[in-house]
């Protein structure tokens, strides 16, 4: 008689549930964390390709090597596209492209494109 009772008692015992309910969301929350690192590094990429361009619209627009100067103002792992930037005669436009790479499996990599304009300095 004993035995019977502790098995229904064991049965009904809720001791260790919380460790498997916590590894059935565990994969829910490390897609949650990868997506904001993913987001923040567009963000990044964001705001590495304006800084680009407008380093490249500005150099170019005073007659210097505007894709040079967009090239050392980008980080290199976001491997910058720089085209040498279109001078008019009273703005300089310059385009900088850079590609983000992507964290969560299947998605990205992700192209950012930005682009400046600057007066043309004569």
């Amino acid at each position: 008689m004993r035995p019977l009772r502790w098995l229904r008692r064991r049965l009904r015992d809720d001791r260790g549930v919380s460790m498997l309910e916590f590894a059935g969301f565990l994969p829910i929350l490390l897609l949650i964390g990868m997506a904001a690192i993913q987001l923040g590094l567009i963000g990044y990429g964001i705001n590495q390709a304006g800084t680009g361009a407008r380093a490249a619209a500005r150099v170019a627009s005073q007659g210097g090597d505007g894709s040079a100067a967009g090239q050392a103002a980008v980080s290199g792992w976001l491997n910058p596209n720089i085209p040498p930037p279109a001078q008019g005669p009273d703005v300089t436009t310059a385009t900088v492209t850079v590609t983000v790479p992507g964290v969560i499996p299947f998605f990205g990599p992700y192209p950012v494109t930005r682009h400046a304009t600057m007066p043309t300095d004569n």
